[in-house]
């Protein structure tokens, strides 16, 4: 039966590992069931595994029989000259050695206490920096935990060794503690002492300078209240503070534990060290709009940002979505993405030249009136000055799979440079899921989108529709829209970073009032500026749209009148 590790203690820690070589990761039970915190292997028989490897393994010695050495360690107290550290250091530590006849220290005993009683000791062979336990680590704190109560500043380093040196490092000032099980079991150790950091101020955390090191710091750094955990990085070319010891780095180490940065998760900074980027910000460069109400109010529209355009059917999306398009075309020298799933790629590029031309080219016996000469000329914009694509468009009628079409957005912004992606529509999209619920797929389309513009940093502008309203009077009577009225989910509104909508009273028996499009900002996380922005006329002759002003417009509806 598979030992469990995460309860039992082992008769042999720090053993070298049979199956990813590591030198000192391994916990061995008394059945010889073994585990590798490095590689994550078990090992139902340690000794098995070994086989074919040159490993010295400690034997172990009877449980009772260690239980009773735990008091009885032939020791004395002196320098542990093959670590460089003091006498006093080592007596204020507990920490015993042996010694062979020529004097030179062969063990190390470190010991571990459940309040102030001896509860175990851990024997390191210095010859093959081997370990294995006397006792049990149950009930016990941290190495050197029974020294220290309260203060300013602890330190925990993931070896006995360092502690002793770090605690010299810092001139035998500060608290400095070990962690008992190595990197691997970090967070354990440190869960079982939690309270025990309560009365310090400030926690360094000062691993050793390697992978494993590096992570089990942020794994322990995260069990302590925000702002109490510093990780203290290392120099480079140093191992952990006990080489820096030996190589007499006291000023280096030093410099390093004052440094220690306050540790935040992943995507949380501290501001008051990120003076130099909000000075030195990269600006938001901003494109207009073709409209200048639009412009007061959102002050263009920018990389980076999610534009969702809506309406009702028939009110205009298509109409603004090609101004719009041609006019990053005309206005910029960026790469422009299209896909447009509910027509062919020829009609998305009729429509921009149309709108190049002042003429509804989308139209057989309009188009006829051009020479071929002229169609080229028009087609021209489609290119930059080196006659390098600018363009891409989706070239498949009706919706692909949805991940087909994710990917074909990827590759538009990464693959071909495009700047701007504009997408119509999302409701296509959520008919190429396979999901059943619609708000439950319109969540997720809009957290990729969000995702994509976020990660690549691209402008994307999507046309969404509105749901039907209860009620006599619908979209195509020119009813205000408001975000409530975004069909499916309210996520469309959450992850935009503006949304415009269009309101035209199609039915109306005014001529100019069934032509005129009014677009209204309903969200502009930029500005927040929201509200009537512009109005729009219909050209029936170029298939246009005019922005006309509140002048034009009193006159008109005078003239109506």
């Amino acid at each position: 039966m598979r030992a469990e590790f995460d309860e039992k203690e082992w008769d042999l820690v720090h053993q070298p590992c049979p199956l990813c070589d590591s030198s000192d990761a391994v916990g061995i039970n008394k059945d010889r069931s073994a585990k590798c915190f490095s590689c994550d292997k078990f090992m139902p028989n340690y000794d098995d595994a070994s086989k074919g490897k040159d490993m010295e393994v400690n034997k172990i010695k009877p449980l009772v029989q260690q239980q009773q050495q735990v008091n009885d360690i032939a020791g004395t107290y002196s320098a542990l000259t093959d670590r460089k550290i003091k006498l006093e250091t080592a007596k204020k530590y507990g920490v015993k050695a042996q010694h062979d006849l020529q004097g030179r220290v062969t063990k190390h005993f470190y010991p571990y206490y459940n309040g102030h009683e001896l509860s175990a000791t851990k024997c390191r062979n210095v010859n093959d920096k081997g370990f294995f336990l006397q006792g049990t680590y149950s009930d016990t704190g941290l190495f050197g935990q029974q020294l220290f109560k309260s203060g300013k500043y602890i330190t925990i380093t993931e070896g006995e060794c360092d502690a002793m040196a770090a605690y010299e490092l810092l001139g035998s000032k500060w608290a400095v503690v070990s962690i008992k099980r190595g990197a691997a079991g970090a967070v354990r150790d440190i869960k079982e002492s939690l309270e025990f950091f309560d009365d310090f101020e400030n926690i360094i955390i000062a691993f050793d300078n390697d992978k494993a090191g590096k992570e089990a710091s942020t794994k322990v750094a995260r069990l302590f209240k925000p702002s109490k955990a510093r990780i203290m990085t290392l120099p480079t070319g140093c191992k952990d503070p006990n080489d820096m010891l030996r190589q007499n780095k006291h000023k280096q180490f030093t410099e390093a534990w004052w440094s220690a940065k306050t540790y935040t998760p992943s995507g949380v900074i501290n501001v008051s060290e990120q003076r130099e980027k909000f000075h030195n910000r990269e600006k938001k460069e901003s494109v207009p709009y073709p409209y200048e109400g639009l412009n007061k109010k959102l002050y263009g529209m920018r990389q980076g940002e999610l534009v969702t355009l809506t309406g009702g059917t028939g009110l205009g999306k298509s109409s603004v979505t090609r101004e719009i398009e041609h006019w990053l075309i005309n206005q910029t020298k960026d790469n422009v993405g299209i896909i447009a799933l509910e027509e062919d790629w020829r009609r998305t590029i009729d429509g921009i030249l149309s709108i190049e031309a002042n003429a509804r080219l989308y139209i057989d016996q309009v188009r006829e009136r051009y020479s071929k000469e002229e169609l080229d000329k028009l087609f021209d914009i489609l290119y930059d000055g080196q006659n390098k694509n600018r363009v891409w468009v989706h070239a498949h009628f009706g919706a692909n799979e949805l991940d087909e079409i994710f990917s074909k957005i990827r590759f538009m912004i990464i693959g071909c440079g495009c700047k701007w992606v504009v997408v119509d529509h999302l409701h296509m999209l959520v008919s190429a899921s396979t999901e059943g619920d619609e708000r439950r797929t319109i969540d997720s389309i809009m957290t990729k989108l969000r995702s994509i513009v976020e990660e690549t940093g691209a402008g994307l502008i999507l046309v969404s529709h509105l749901r039907r309203i209860d009620g006599n009077k619908g979209h195509e009577n020119g009813i205000e829209v408001n975000l409530s009225h975004l069909r499916g989910s309210q996520s469309i509104a959450q992850l935009s970073d503006c949304v415009l909508a269009l309101e035209r009273n199609q039915q109306s028996d005014d001529h100019q009032e069934s032509q005129t499009t009014k677009v209204r900002v309903l969200k502009s996380r930029y500005t927040g500026d929201v509200g009537m922005a512009c109005h729009l006329l219909y050209d029936n002759e170029t298939g246009r749209l005019k922005e006309i002003s509140n002048e034009d417009l009193e006159v008109e509806n005078n003239e109506g009148f």
